[in-house]
C-alpha cells in the first residue's frame, strides 16, 4: 500500500506553504481556492503535513491500481 497525502478541501486556507516544501512538485493552489495533490507525483513523504499551519493534511494509505 501506497501512501499518499490528502487535503481536507473544505477546511484549506490556500496558503501555499505545502507547496513550497513539496519535493515532488505534487502539490499546487490553482486558482488560491485550496491545495490540490497530484497523486501521481505525491511519494507520501508527509512534508506537507508537517508544514500545514492549518493542519488539513493528512497522509493517508492507498491501494496500487493495476
Amino acid at each position: 500500500m501506497k501512501r499518499k497525502a490528502n487535503v481536507n478541501t473544505d477546511l484549506c486556507v490556500a496558503c501555499g506553504c505545502c507547496v513550497k516544501v513539496c519535493p515532488k512538485s505534487a502539490i499546487s493552489v490553482p486558482d488560491g481556492v485550496f491545495a490540490v495533490v497530484d497523486s501521481t507525483l505525491c511519494v507520501g513523504c508527509g512534508k506537507c503535513a508537517k508544514e500545514c499551519p492549518a493542519s488539513v493534511i493528512d497522509i493517508v494509505g492507498v491501494h496500487d491500481e493495476k
